[in-house]
């Protein structure tokens, strides 16, 4: 198989990854991985490193991806656990970490995320017919996704900072040439392969941390030229997407649950609130692991002591004692996504006698999260004013990502283009499969 007829395309996301490729067929296949002995079609981007990690060259070795969450799992959240590496990309503040007294290089992280990536794609990659050109190693070229605008950045100079970094975390796991496409450009183009007429397409994409749009001509006119940058209307991001939707149900269910709001008395007898920001690492599952240092817990004892409701710091404390965050965060997410499909849905977790159990009606969430829709909404009608384009030049509203299936975010671009123009496909892997078809029309890998 030569090269001009299989391209690779990697999608390194906040929360999830993805790697496709594209052969001879000109239809893109996306890679299988295992997580719990399940197969699924994404690669968690988070790192693990136990507590008595193997080290290689004189630094840890951390386990990525399925494998990292198994290994947090089995070892009861012992050990440095990484997520959401991808929205720290534009921070200047952010060049290295601390891992068991090594200072690992931020780039550095990211890249051992890749080769995990790859090393359980290649097998495929391989009987899909990659190898039949010759090629040993990784493959001289791949097309890789980029946000519209990085979390964290407010200007050009800022995104490209951060694809700088990205771009050399690339190279660190041996891809020596890569060309990033915008992500949703990529998801467009794995909507234009489906095509049979030309149409003018709004895509919306929504990630972990970041939700993109772009404005594009695609079809079979367009097809042959997938690098062409006349067919790229525009573009607009925003920093914030399904991290911040989860956030708002810790805030508005979980941390109450926990003592958020809850009040203590003070050696005087005085009575004061437990203060809120010991409740902002409930925002990210990893986090909480940050509140288990000997003088954290010592705080916490000493606020169950004089708690006004003792059960509920007694419930944090247990959640933090015992790694539970990875457990919390799936009831979470289950909750957001089985509200989806119903009007409301149960918030249940529980692990010994320690349980937090709430209803949460669909209304009431999409009223936490109305200022992340306007936010969204504005970003829309921007991209709209800035290209000149009016709701009628729009033949289709193409959603992927998996905020995209919350019925506020949808119902936001009805209310704007109408529903009938409204579609949606594969929301974890379309901007993959997208990039791997570019990959192939300009004969990567």
């Amino acid at each position: 198989m030569s090269g001009k007829s299989f391209g690779i395309g990697i999608d390194f996301g906040t929360t999830n990854s993805a790697i496709a490729w594209a052969g001879e067929s000109g239809q893109a296949e996306v890679a299988k991985f295992f997580l719990v002995g399940e197969p699924i079609s994404t690669f968690r981007s988070i790192l693990y490193f136990e507590a008595e990690c193997v080290w290689e060259r004189g630094r840890p070795v951390a386990m990525v991806g399925p494998e990292a969450i198994e290994g947090y799992l089995d070892n009861d959240g012992e050990g440095r656990l990484m997520q959401s590496l991808k929205s720290f990309l534009a921070s200047r503040l952010v060049s290295a970490t601390s891992v068991f007294g090594y200072d690992y290089p931020f780039e550095s992280l990211i890249s051992r995320i890749l080769e995990g990536l790859w090393d359980g794609a290649e097998p495929q990659l391989r009987a899909a017919g990659w190898a039949g050109h010759g090629v040993v190693g990784k493959p001289p070229k791949i097309v890789a996704g980029r946000p519209v605008r990085f979390v964290g950045s407010q200007d050009d100079a800022g995104d490209a900072y951060a694809e700088g970094r990205l771009r050399k975390a690339f190279a660190n796991a041996g891809f020596a040439d890569v060309e990033f496409v915008l992500e949703p450009v990529a998801a467009a183009l794995h909507y234009e392969s489906g095509l049979v007429a030309d149409e003018t397409v709004l895509v919306a994409d929504f990630g972990g941390g970041t939700s993109d749009f772009s404005l594009l001509r695609v079809g079979p006119s367009y097809s042959g030229n997938p690098a062409d940058r006349g067919r790229v209307l525009g573009t607009r991001g925003v920093g914030l997407a399904g991290d911040a939707l989860d956030a708002k149900i810790v805030q508005q269910v979980v941390a109450p649950a926990l003592g958020q709001g809850s009040e203590y008395r003070t050696m005087m007898g005085k009575v004061m609130e437990i203060p809120r920001a010991i409740f902002e690492k409930l925002k990210r599952w990893n986090e909480l692991s940050i509140l288990k240092t000997r003088q954290n817990m010592d705080m916490l004892h000493g606020y169950l002591r004089t708690a006004v409701e003792p059960d509920k710091i007694a419930a944090l404390i247990h959640l933090v004692e015992h790694n539970l965050g990875y457990r919390l965060y799936r009831a979470i997410e289950s909750t957001k996504v089985a509200l989806s499909t119903q009007e409301s849905a149960m918030l249940e977790f529980e692990d010994e006698g320690n349980e937090i159990a709430a209803r949460v009606t669909r209304a009431d969430f999409e009223s936490w999260i109305a200022p992340e829709l306007e936010a969204i909404g504005g970003c829309v009608d921007e991209l709209m004013a800035e290209t000149g384009m009016s709701v009628g030049d729009v033949d289709t509203v193409f959603l992927t990502g998996g905020t995209g299936q919350v019925p506020a975010v949808r119902r936001l671009f009805e209310e704007r283009f109408g529903a009938d123009k409204v579609r949606t496909g594969q929301f974890l892997t379309s901007i993959a499969s997208g990039l791997a078809l570019h990959a192939r029309a300009i004969g990567a890998a």
